[in-house]
């Protein structure tokens, strides 16, 4: 028998735990007191039906995106987040999962209640909501076994910014890569959570002795990933292995900008950071120079 879902508020009291089998989000919103109140219970309504929604439709999520469309509000987000990528590379819908689930959750909350600002955090995946005038300003995760940050963005309301994402070989999800993380900025969070994959398996350095790799279906026999080989380990680089690996993830990141479908990434690597963004709109950029990047005290999400 599968456990309920689980529904409270953290000890801070600001901040809705939301938590059911492999979906774990944090919550939290700004605004008049009642709104709140009524944005989290629209939060908690919508979030027990996911899980169960995207499990009637798990083998079309994931198989690689073909004819068959899913039918949930949810996985259609994910089917769309990851349809521009195919057939080049490859990719499932599952790739964009996290990003569409804290979408879907958002969504509830902003069309019960008016708030400032918002957001819903999905393991580091991340759909946010601001009013004019507001901000988030959000830590980038170098390491998330180690908790550490290698810089900071700031989205303000004009930005057409709403998702963040952050993949790599350290995180939760398989990578076929080698990135320590690759943090994408874009339109939605699905479309944030999509780029981030595919842009962390760029950044790679294949064959090297140094990487160790194992098939995804040994280490989970139900993953979307099957037979491929996903990293398990990457020793110590040169600087020359890590200026390659970081060159070819950064081309990619650059026709993602160019084809609009991300505004920003920061790429890292063994403390090497390159950074990409839409460069026809002068003063926008949300992401600074890599060198000017600064550095924070060790948080998995700062915000402001």
């Amino acid at each position: 028998m599968r456990e309920p879902a689980l529904i409270q508020m953290l000890a801070d009291g600001r901040r809705l735990h939301l938590h059911d089998g492999p979906i774990d989000l944090i919550v939290h919103a700004d605004g008049d007191t009642a709104f709140v109140d009524r944005a989290y219970r629209a939060a908690a309504v919508r979030f027990v039906t996911i899980l169960h929604e995207l499990c009637g439709e798990l083998p079309v999520l994931r198989a690689r995106v073909g004819h068959e469309k899913p039918h949930g509000a949810v996985a259609r987000s994910m089917f769309a987040a990851v349809t521009p990528y195919c057939p080049d590379r490859f990719i499932t819908p599952m790739a964009a999962v996290a990003g569409a689930v804290a979408e879907a959750v958002l969504a509830a909350m902003t069309q019960a209640a008016e708030l400032e600002r918002a957001y819903v955090n999905n393991g580091g995946d991340i759909a946010i909501h601001l009013a004019p005038g507001r901000s988030y300003t959000v830590g980038m995760v170098e390491r998330p076994e180690a908790v550490s940050l290698f810089g900071s963005v700031e989205i303000p309301a004009e930005s057409a910014v709403r998702g963040i994402a952050t993949s790599g070989w350290r995180g939760r999800s398989f990578s076929l890569g080698i990135a320590d993380a690759v943090t994408i900025l874009a339109k939605t969070a699905a479309e944030a959570d999509a780029a981030a994959t595919m842009v962390a398996n760029e950044v790679d350095l294949a064959g090297h002795p140094a990487i160790r790799r194992v098939p995804a279906c040994e280490i989970a026999p139900d993953s979307d990933l099957g037979d491929l080989p996903v990293t398990r380990a990457v020793g110590l680089l040169s600087p020359h292995d890590i200026a390659r690996a970081l060159d070819d993830g950064s081309r990619y990141a650059e026709s993602l900008c160019a084809g609009r479908r991300i505004h920003s990434a920061a790429l890292c690597l063994q403390g090497d950071v390159r950074t990409v963004t839409i460069t026809d709109r002068p003063g926008r950029s949300p992401l600074p120079p890599s060198n000017t990047l600064p550095q924070f005290p060790s948080r998995s999400l700062w915000h402001a």
